[in-house]
């Protein structure tokens, strides 16, 4: 996958890069997704994705948040995507955003929220890692903002 950053733009109302995200978009203290709104969007996209991933889950591939697909290359709002475009599965097999849960005392996670422009449609209801093995050579452009969360 070639280097792909220049104008997509993915920000957050809710959160600043990387500052600490409001114990209300936490899994276990709301599961409220924050509000997210994107732009710049390169010409040529026919579909954007938004995967959420923490790296620094204890687990060997991190822990997948969210994946969203089918966004209009239109939409600059993305805070009611759960409900208007395709989500796929998290890293706990259920089609639904799962907010931050770190185990408690492990320090602070990075939470990715990547924003991809792709110049096909996504098919299907991907996994974080099936999505990024199928459509790597189809991502225009990529942007993410990341928040953080930890667990006393």
């Amino acid at each position: 996958m070639p280097l792909n950053i220049k104008d997509l733009k993915i920000t957050s109302t809710d959160f600043k890069p990387l500052e600490m995200m409001r114990d209300e978009h936490a899994g276990d203290k709301g599961n409220v997704l924050p509000r997210l709104t994107v732009s710049g969007v390169p010409a040529g996209a026919k579909e954007l994705a938004v995967i959420c991933h923490d790296p620094d889950a204890p687990l060997p591939q991190g822990f997948t948040h969210w994946t969203v697909y089918g966004i209009d290359p239109a939409a600059t709002d993305l805070s009611d995507a759960q409900e208007k475009f395709r989500v796929g599965p998290n890293g706990a097999g259920h089609t639904q955003y799962y907010g931050p849960q770190p185990p408690a005392g492990h320090g602070k996670h990075h939470y990715y929220f990547w924003v991809y422009a792709l110049d096909t449609k996504v098919e299907g209801t991907l996994t974080r890692e099936e999505f990024l093995a199928r459509y790597a050579d189809n991502i225009i452009e990529q942007n993410r903002i990341v928040g953080l969360y930890e667990n006393n």
